[in-house]
């Protein structure tokens, strides 16, 4: 053995401190890089959110201002949504009041007797101051009774709409404080009813009161919209009409861009979705609330429930946008629950997929077979899945003013074919026994 001051020199020691001062000088690193990323991350996370809650606040004013665009700017929109007022109990009544008391300014009871014998009248007059207000009653009954007549028959019906069909281009007049056949007056949005008035006076005529045949034009107005604050409507109904198109476009790209930066897209757009439905319930409340709210505001000389109709009628679509829009978000939500990897997801799935293998095995005991469908279906099923997913959404993209009861049936016919398709998906090649001769093996 060689002694010690003969052997080579080994490696000198190693310096502790540099190593350990290496080492923190790593972890400092990594924490650097984790503290950037937990940064860039919570950032994104609230950019996320912040795109999302504001994506689902626009959602109802989006909802507003295409209802406010189509009601203004589609003639066929606005006569479908007010024809059925010619036919409301409530309109009719209060037209044919408003014609009723336009016709009474203009009956003096003394006039009747202009057809009596001279010799009578003096008689006929003591009698009729004894009998003034009976008969007064008794003609204003028999006018009400002729104005009840030309407002429920067809012919109210064919003017109304046809009056609405032609005055539609002055409806955006009205709202920005123009004239036309609809026309504000004293805060107030209302149709004229002289050709009403004018077929009463024809029918009074015709019944043998020859006195309403100098009654001159009469011009009596039914109340359509009243508001002390119709100034500050006209001015949000321009802007919503203005934002019709492109608002909600702006409310879908925030609520997708929203989704695409969260890092679980698929559980944030289920609560997107949801958090757009709740938001159109509230909308559909605000619009019960405020129903009550104008209708307590409005004056005696206004018919409540006529006005309570008129109303109706005009946020009927705004109603049925509400329905459709929460329907949609629960369809969107159920399909993204149903393909994500949760456990009851995946249990839904399964039990899926299990019925309808067994009524395959069903069927094949009975002697069907898919053919080379089934292969083919089982090769291309995803490019077959994203097919029909698209031929659902461009059928209610193209749907005009669809409802709820839309968005259920396009659901639900997807399903079904969905259905098909996991029935066709069989990876067995088709039997053709008999057209091959078998080979033996080896």
């Amino acid at each position: 053995m060689a002694p010690a001051a003969d052997r080579p020199p080994g490696p000198p020691p190693p310096d502790r401190d540099a190593e350990l001062e290496q080492l923190r000088s790593r972890v400092a690193a990594l924490e650097s890089v984790r503290s950037t990323r937990t940064a860039r991350h919570r950032w994104k996370s609230f950019l996320a959110a912040l795109l999302v809650v504001v994506g689902c606040v626009l959602v109802p004013l989006a909802a507003v201002a295409a209802w406010a665009a189509s009601e203004v700017d589609d003639t066929e929109r606005y006569v479908a949504t007010v024809a059925p007022l010619a036919s409301d109990p409530a309109v009719r009544a209060a037209a044919a009041n408003r014609v009723t008391d336009a016709v009474m300014r203009h009956i003096h009871l003394p006039d009747l007797l202009e057809g009596a014998a001279p010799a009578d009248r003096p008689r006929l007059e003591k009698a009729l101051g004894a009998l003034a207000n009976p008969l007064e009653k008794a003609v204003r009954g028999f006018v009400h009774s002729k104005a009840e007549e030309v407002v429920s028959s067809a012919f109210f019906q064919r003017v109304w709409t046809d009056a609405n069909r032609r005055i539609h281009g002055a409806i955006d007049k009205a709202l920005t404080g123009g004239g036309g056949a609809v026309r504000i007056n004293n805060q107030s949005v209302t149709v004229d009813l002289a050709p009403v008035v004018d077929q009463v006076k024809q029918r009074l005529v015709g019944e043998g009161m020859t006195v309403a045949a100098r009654i001159p034009q009469v011009h009596t107005d039914i109340t359509v919209l009243r508001s002390d604050k119709l100034g500050e409507l006209k001015s949000g109904l321009g802007l919503l009409r203005i934002a019709g198109l492109w608002l909600p476009v702006l409310a879908a790209l925030l609520i997708v861009g929203g989704v695409l930066l969260c890092a679980h897209p698929r559980r944030v757009l289920v609560a997107a979705v949801l958090g757009a439905a709740l938001a159109m319930l509230v909308l559909g409340l605000a619009l019960t609330v405020l129903r009550e709210v104008y209708l307590n505001a409005l004056p005696d000389s206004v018919s409540a429930p006529a006005a309570g109709a008129v109303y109706d009628a005009l946020v009927r679509f705004l109603r049925t946008s509400v329905r459709r829009i929460v329907a949609l978000a629960v369809v969107i939500a159920l399909a993204a629950w149903l393909t994500g990897p949760g456990r009851r997801a995946a249990f839904v799935r399964e039990a899926w997929r299990s019925g309808i293998r067994a009524v395959r095995a069903t069927a094949a005991r009975t002697g069907f077979s898919t053919g080379p469908v089934g292969p083919f279906v089982h090769r291309h099923r995803i490019w077959i899945t994203w097919v029909l997913v698209a031929a659902a959404v461009v059928t209610y993209v193209l749907w005009s003013y669809p409802t709820g009861w839309v968005v259920l049936v396009i659901a639900l016919v997807l399903v079904a074919a969905m259905a098909v398709v996991e029935f066709l998906d069989d990876p067995a090649a088709p039997r053709r026994q008999g057209r091959y001769p078998a080979v033996p093996p080896g």
